[in-house]
C-alpha cells in the first residue's frame, strides 16, 4: 500500500510512496551548496532535538561553510542577550575563560559540541581581520549586565536624567544573579504590574534620548529588561508567541545594526517558517507564530530555512548529555519525516525547492507533522511533534541523518 493524496490531505498508510523516495534519492546531495543558500541574508539552522551529538556536528559543518565560503559574519543563537555579550567578547578578543562561559549558557547548550563551536569561532577570529560575531536573540535570562549598561549610558549621556532612571531601575533590578532563582522569585510575585510599568518607563526614558549608536545599544539592553518582565507576566500559554516575536525582532535589529549575513542556530520550532505553528508534548499543546515566520515576512526569499532531521537513535533523557540515554524509535508512519529514512542513506541534503513530479509536490504541500523534542521523554516519543503547516512551508532545505546519539558531556574524554 502507498500514501494517497486526496484534496491536498495526506492519508497515511504503512509504506512510503516510491515516487517520493525516488525523488529524494535523485536529488540527495552530500552537503549544503552555494545554490541552496543563494543570496540569503539570514539562514535558519534548525535542529529537531536539542542535545544530539550528530545534529550539532551537522549544523557546525554548515556554519563553517556559511562563514568560510559564503561570508556570514554573525551567529545568532537561541541564547540570552546578556549571556551572549560575554561570549561575543570572548570569540572576538579571547577575553574570558571558555569553560566558565560554558557554565553561563542555558543548560541546553552546556555540552562539548557547543564548546567546539565557540572554540572554533575564537580560533577563526584570531586569524582573520573580518571577524565573526556571536549574539543571543533571547531575553529569558536577562542579568544585571543589561541594567548596568543602561545606567552607565544614561550617566554619561544624560546625567540630569539619572535620578529619574534610578527611580524606575532600582525596584526592578534582579533579586538574584542566578537566573533560575530570579525567575522563581518573580513568578511568586502576585501583582506584577508595577514591575512592568517600571521596566516600560526605563525603556521609554532611554528611547527619548538623542539617537546615536550608543543610545541604540542601551535601548536594546532596556528592551531585554522590558521583555523579561512582560513575558513572565503573561499567561503560560502566551509566552511562546511572545518569545518568538521578540527573538525575530532581536535578530533583525542585530542584522540591521551590523549589516552582517546571519546564521540563526536554534530549534526547528523557532527557525521554521511556521505561522500558526502548533507544538504537541503529550497532552500539552502550544500554538504560536515561529520566529522564522517573521523572518520570512521581513526578508522574503533572503531568509533560508534549513531543518536538520533524524530517523532513529539514542538521546539523553536529562538536561546533561549522557544522562539515562534511551532509544528513539523511527517516527510512526503518520509523520512526514519518516519517508526521509526510507532511502537507506546514512546522511544527505535535499533541496525541497527542486523540480518535482506532482505526487512529490502534493506530499511537500500536504499538512504535515514532524517530531520535535525540547527534552526527550521516551514515553512521548511519538507524541512530541510540530504541526500546523507543510514541509514546503517550513523548510527550504532538509538535512537528514539516519541515526543519532546523545551530545558529549563537558569534560568527557
Amino acid at each position: 500500500m502507498m500514501r494517497l493524496f486526496m484534496a491536498g490531505v495526506l492519508a497515511t498508510t504503512t509504506i512510503a510512496d516510491p515516487r517520493i523516495v525516488d525523488w529524494i534519492e535523485r536529488n540527495a546531495q552530500p552537503q549544503v551548496t552555494r545554490e541552496m543558500i543563494g543570496d540569503a541574508a539570514v539562514v535558519g539552522l534548525g535542529e529537531s532535538s536539542h542535545g544530539t551529538h550528530d545534529e550539532a556536528v551537522i549544523k557546525f559543518g554548515v556554519l563553517r561553510f556559511l562563514v568560510e565560503e559564503m561570508g556570514f559574519r554573525s551567529i545568532a543563537w537561541e541564547e540570552d542577550w546578556t549571556t551572549s555579550v560575554r561570549v561575543n567578547r570572548y570569540v572576538l578578543t579571547g577575553e574570558g575563560d571558555l569553560d566558565a562561559l560554558m557554565g553561563e549558557l542555558t543548560t541546553t547548550w552546556r555540552h562539548r559540541e557547543v564548546r567546539d563551536v565557540l572554540a572554533w569561532l575564537r580560533a577563526y577570529n584570531a586569524g582573520h581581520d573580518d571577524k565573526v560575531r556571536f549574539v543571543g536573540v533571547e531575553y529569558y535570562a536577562t542579568r544585571s549586565l543589561a541594567y548596568d549598561a543602561v545606567s552607565s549610558y544614561v550617566a554619561a549621556a544624560a546625567p540630569a536624567r539619572l535620578r529619574e532612571l534610578q527611580r524606575h531601575l532600582r525596584p526592578i533590578r534582579p533579586r538574584h544573579e542566578n537566573t533560575r532563582d530570579n525567575l522563581t522569585w518573580y513568578m511568586g510575585v502576585t501583582d506584577k504590574r508595577p514591575f512592568v510599568r517600571h521596566a516600560r518607563a526605563v525603556h521609554e526614558l532611554v528611547g527619548r534620548l538623542p539617537r546615536n549608536d550608543a543610545q541604540r545599544l542601551a535601548l536594546h539592553h532596556a528592551r531585554q529588561i522590558l521583555s523579561w518582565y512582560e513575558a513572565f507576566s503573561l499567561p503560560y500559554e502566551d509566552i511562546h508567541g511572545y518569545r518568538d516575536a521578540r527573538a525575530a525582532e532581536n535578530l533583525r535589529w542585530w542584522q540591521r545594526r551590523t549589516g552582517d549575513k546571519v546564521a540563526y542556530w536554534a530549534a526547528s520550532a523557532h527557525t521554521a517558517v511556521a505561522p500558526g505553528l502548533r507544538l504537541m508534548f503529550g497532552d500539552e499543546r502550544f500554538g504560536f507564530d515561529s520566529a522564522g515566520s517573521y523572518l520570512r515576512r521581513w526578508y522574503g526569499d533572503r531568509y533560508r530555512s534549513i531543518g536538520v532531521r533524524f530517523d532513529h537513535g539514542t538521546l539523553s533523557t536529562g538536561d546533561d548529555c549522557g544522562v539515562a540515554p534511551a532509544p528513539v524509535p523511527r517516527p510512526d508512519p503518520g509523520f512526514a519525516g519518516r519517508v526521509f529514512g526510507e532511502t537507506g542513506r546514512a546522511q544527505y541534503v535535499v533541496d525541497l525547492r527542486a523540480r518535482a513530479p506532482k505526487a512529490v509536490r502534493e506530499w511537500l504541500r500536504a499538512p504535515a507533522k514532524l517530531r520535535a523534542y525540547a527534552g526527550y521523554v521516551p514515553e512521548l516519543a511519538q507524541r512530541s511533534y510540530m504541526e500546523g503547516g507543510s514541509l514546503a512551508q517550513w523548510f527550504d532545505v532538509i538535512i537528514h541523518r539516519q541515526m543519532i546519539t546523545p551530545c558529549t558531556p563537558l569534560g568527557a574524554n
